[in-house]
Order: structure tokens, then C-alpha cells, then sequence
């Protein structure tokens, strides 16, 4: 019996695509024939449905609509000499300065105990194989440890850099590891920017340091675990512990800061990044905060390679259930806000585990797509092969979308694919938008210089 639960998600079809993979894609093969099939999954069928939780969001709602003219199609044919098909979609991006198999990576985990248990590094190894990026979350080195002198255990900070290391291969890849103020205090970055184990990654171009300014899971908050009694003595000298939990249970809530941000210190702390670890790569991890678009927009001036940003929906930690239900805007909301310009990383999370929504996300301007619990459930239910196997179901999916759009590089996936029957205008206008911002930079400026 599988003890990994997800309250909310749905897990049951994340389990099942990490059991059977691509074929989960399709209705049952017995059934062919026998059967008339459309729009959510059939009731015998026993899956969760399309979402299996809540009212849909914008970005469910939304609709990815093909064109009936594809000139990008025209183009790939001539190119192919043939009619072109979804397995000549292009799935290869550059995230965050790393290059990738497809527009994915593993969002940050930090140290909570399902992520410490082998999980986490049975995560990590699987990204590794499949050549996209992974972010290593803040606090586990506090928490659980850094692995400088007990061999790199699998819970450890550099426990898990080292499982991802390892068994990395090909161009592909790369580990982003998440630093909080805690961190900060204790010089985590420090720490692996001068280990011997982080050295293949940075001699490789493969290491990113991540400032943490907020997560979709609590915006505002700092990480939250729940800690033994004896956990409970260690930490506290570095963390406020509250023992506000179950009455007798021996349990206590280690709290961490949220850290404090303004446009000048973000800016500053990611021009010191930048110059305090040249050879690594900066990126700056957002809440779906009301000021998204200007903290994004601060991050990408002061030279940070991508921003990520956290929609409401996402966060695999423990939380309030307050902010779970009622704090934060939704990633369809932070993505109509963000319209990133033309060489900025958008980065994004938030119920990320399958080809639809994660097509629709990338369409509204994310470069890439963060899993977090998916990858999760994926590994609890197969740690030798579940998150790949869930993995390869979602890059189909995303080639038979973005082949349907008439497009042939995941990338040139936009707005103008997306209808929202609830808000015809939200997606129209974005595409408006990304139209003009792309104007603005083929246009000469008045002094004759294409503008940047």
C-alpha cells in the first residue's frame, strides 16, 4: 500500500500514468469499438477526471484552439519534404540558462518530511536521466544536514545534489539550489559553491542559486515543517518553534522567516549573486503576489537568468489551510499580469502534472512548466521509473498540442492559441500585448538602433 496521500490532487491518475505511461493517455483499448468517448474521462473508467479537484481556474477553463490556416505547418513540410506529425515537434528549451529535454523541471521540495524520506532523491535521480532541471529547496541544509561529513547521505543538501550529479548524462539538465534567509545565515551557498561534489555541475554550466522571496503555498510565509520533539530542541536556536500542534503528540511546528524585500534589495541581492558566483546561474523564486509583474520585471533587470513563479495552486509543504484556500492570486491570474518580454525566463508551477495545462501555461508565456507534487506521487509509486514514465505521458501530450496549433517548436506556442469562454478578452489582450512588445524590439529607435 502506497503511503504517499494527496489530499485534493488528483492522485490517483498521477499514479496510474506513472504505472502505465503514455497509454494512460487514451481511453481503454478493451473498449474500442464498443464505446462512444468525449470530453471527461467515462465513469466506469474509474479515473479522477480531467482535474479531479475543485472549480476549474482560468487556465482550465481556458481552451487551446488551432487555427484553420497554418503557415508554420507549410514551413515544416517544405522543410520535411513530407507532411509533418506530432513526433516532429522540437520539446528541446533552454531553461534558466540550463539546456532541457522539454519545457520542464522539478520545483523545489525543501525539507519537509515526505521530500527528506528517499523521495527526494529518488526525484532527483530520474530528472537526471531525463535531462531537465531541478531545483533543490531551501532549509535542508538546516533541517536535514549538509553531507559534508556523513558521505552525502540521500537527505542531505549535498546528498541530493550528488543523486541528481550522478547520474546526469548529455547536455541536458541542471540543479538550482533554493536559499532562504535561514540558509543565508548558515552560508549555504557558500558551502556548495566550494564543495567538491558541486564542482562537475559548475564546470559543466549546470548550478543555479536560487533567492527565495516568497512560494505559492503561503505567500508571505516561511517554510513550515513539522519536527519531533528532539528536532524541536536542535532547531530552535535558528528557528521559532511553536508547539501549537496535537496535544501530547511530541510534535512542534519549526517556522522559518519569510525574509524582508524591497525593489532595491531584491535588485541588489541579485547583483551580489551575480558577483559573488560568476560561474553559477541567479534565479529568483516569486509568490503570486499582487506586485508580481514589477518583482519579475526587478529580477530580470538586476540580471537574473529566469524567474519562477508559484501560482496559488502550487507548493507540495505544509501550510495553513487558510492560505491554501484564500491567499495568493492563481497562475492564470500572475501569468495575465507577468507578459514577459522576449528573452526573459518565466518559469511556473502550480497543479502542474499533465499536457493540457501545461501547454495553456506555456502558451501564456511561461518558458517552462515546474511539477511538484506530481513528481512526488509519480516517485512513491515507482522510484525506479514513475516520474519518467510520467514524464514521457506529458511530452506526448505536449507534441500532439502543439502540432494541432500548427507549430513545431514548443516555443512558439502564444496567446492567440487560448480562449477563455468566461473572459474572451483575458488572452486576446495578452496576445495584443506580447504583439507590441515584439514590435517594440524590430522597430529602429529614433536614433537608427533597434531597440532592446
Amino acid at each position: 500500500m502506497n503511503a504517499l496521500r494527496a489530499t485534493g490532487f488528483p492522485e490517483a491518475e498521477v499514479r496510474a500514468r506513472a504505472r502505465e505511461g503514455a497509454a494512460r493517455l487514451f481511453p481503454p483499448a478493451a473498449s474500442y469499438g464498443h464505446e462512444l468517448f468525449g470530453a471527461a474521462a467515462h465513469p466506469s473508467d474509474g479515473r479522477d477526471g480531467a482535474y479531479g479537484q475543485g472549480p476549474a481556474d482560468a487556465l482550465d477553463r481556458a481552451r487551446l484552439v488551432p487555427p484553420a490556416f497554418m503557415p508554420r505547418r507549410l514551413e515544416k513540410l517544405i522543410e520535411l519534404a513530407r507532411e509533418p506529425l506530432h513526433g516532429d515537434v522540437d520539446l528541446t528549451t533552454v531553461i534558466g540558462g540550463f539546456a532541457a529535454a522539454l519545457p520542464l523541471y522539478v520545483s523545489a521540495f525543501g525539507s519537509t518530511e515526505v521530500a527528506s524520506r528517499d523521495l527526494g532523491t529518488a526525484v532527483g535521480r530520474q530528472a537526471a536521466r531525463l535531462g531537465i532541471p531541478m531545483v533543490v529547496g531551501e532549509n535542508i541544509g538546516p533541517v536535514n544536514g549538509t553531507g559534508r561529513l556523513d558521505e552525502r547521505a540521500g537527505r542531505t543538501l549535498l546528498g541530493r545534489i550528488g543523486a541528481y550529479g550522478d547520474t546526469l548524462e548529455g547536455e541536458g539538465g541542471g540543479v538550482a539550489v533554493q536559499q532562504s534567509t535561514e540558509d543565508a545565515d548558515a552560508e549555504m551557498w557558500n558551502l556548495v559553491y566550494s564543495d567538491v561534489s558541486a564542482q562537475p555541475l559548475l564546470d559543466s554550466g549546470r548550478l543555479a542559486f536560487e533567492l527565495k522571496v516568497g512560494q505559492g503555498a503561503k505567500p508571505g510565509l516561511g517554510g513550515m515543517t513539522v519536527v519531533g520533539e528532539e528536532a524541536a530542541h536542535r532547531l530552535e536556536e535558528q528557528y521559532a518553534v511553536e508547539r501549537i500542534l496535537d496535544e501530547g503528540s511530541g510534535l512542534a511546528l519549526r517556522c522559518g522567516t519569510p525574509g524582508t524585500f524591497t525593489r532595491e534589495i531584491l535588485a541588489h541581492q541579485v547583483r551580489l549573486m551575480r558577483n559573488n558566483y560568476p560561474r553559477a546561474k541567479v534565479w529568483v523564486k516569486l509568490p503570486p503576489s499582487r506586485d508580481v509583474r514589477e518583482a519579475a520585471a526587478t529580477a530580470w533587470e538586476a540580471g537574473a537568468h529566469a524567474v519562477t513563479v508559484d501560482g496559488a495552486e502550487g507548493g507540495s509543504g505544509w501550510a495553513p489551510t487558510a492560505f491554501l484556500e484564500s491567499v495568493g492570486l492563481p497562475l492564470a491570474e500572475c501569468l495575465r499580469r507577468l507578459a514577459p518580454r522576449p528573452g526573459d525566463c518565466l518559469l511556473v508551477s502550480g497543479r502542474m502534472w499533465e499536457g493540457t495545462r501545461a501547454a495553456k501555461a506555456l502558451a501564456a508565456g511561461a518558458d517552462a512548466v515546474g511539477l511538484g507534487r506530481a513528481a512526488l506521487l509519480a516517485v512513491d509509486e515507482d522510484g525506479d521509473a514513475g516520474l519518467e514514465r510520467l514524464v514521457r505521458a506529458l511530452a506526448l501530450e505536449l507534441r500532439l498540442l502543439a502540432s494541432a496549433m500548427g507549430k513545431y517548436r514548443v516555443g512558439e506556442l502564444g496567446p492567440e492559441d487560448l480562449w477563455d469562454p468566461a473572459a474572451p478578452e483575458r488572452w486576446a489582450a495578452a496576445a495584443d500585448l506580447a504583439e507590441r512588445a515584439s514590435r517594440s524590439l524590430r522597430e529602429p529607435r529614433g536614433d537608427g538602433v533597434a531597440a532592446h
